[in-house]
């Protein structure tokens, strides 16, 4: 039987054993990003999402159902709840394609383009405040990695 009475104590970074692994701090940092966007964005009633496909409607207007799915790299059945609450809101529009009645063109509304705007400045400032801790060099040095990174290792 073990002798579990001479256990050290903890060490105050428990997961020290995972800081070597790059997926591993960016699950972390992205944890963090995740949990601070959604209380910016709850002042909306929005989620990431739902934000995400707002804003991307409202930058390229007349886009389909299927072009979004893609866009955001989700399922098409996933994206039917996502648009059933921007069109409930009145913060988008489904209208026909003329060429394929079957297809949908999703537009913003008014209140859509208000609502992304403000939306917008909120997740601006909540980047600035976040990353804060970098320098304009180093944010765009991080930037680019990524943006790397999501090229050249695309699945």
């Amino acid at each position: 039987m073990e002798d579990f009475a001479q256990v050290p104590e903890q060490e105050a970074e428990p997961d020290r054993h995972l800081s070597t692994f790059i997926g591993y701090a960016m699950k972390r940092a992205l944890s963090i990003v995740q949990a601070d966007f959604a209380k910016t964005l709850a002042e909306y009633d929005l989620r990431a999402v739902s934000f995400s496909a707002l804003s991307i409607i409202v930058g390229e207007p007349g886009l389909t159902q299927t072009q979004l799915a893609d866009a955001l790299q989700i399922e098409r059945s996933n994206l039917v709840t996502i648009i059933d609450e921007l069109a409930g809101r009145n913060l988008i529009v489904r209208a026909p394609v003329a060429q394929d009645r079957r297809r949908h063109a999703l537009m913003p509304t008014t209140a859509g383009k208000q609502l992304a705007a403000v939306a917008k400045a909120s997740a601006i400032e909540h980047e600035r405040r976040l990353f804060a801790c970098l320098t304009d060099e180093e944010r765009a040095e991080l930037q680019r990695i990524l943006q790397k990174f999501r090229k050249d290792v695309a699945l």
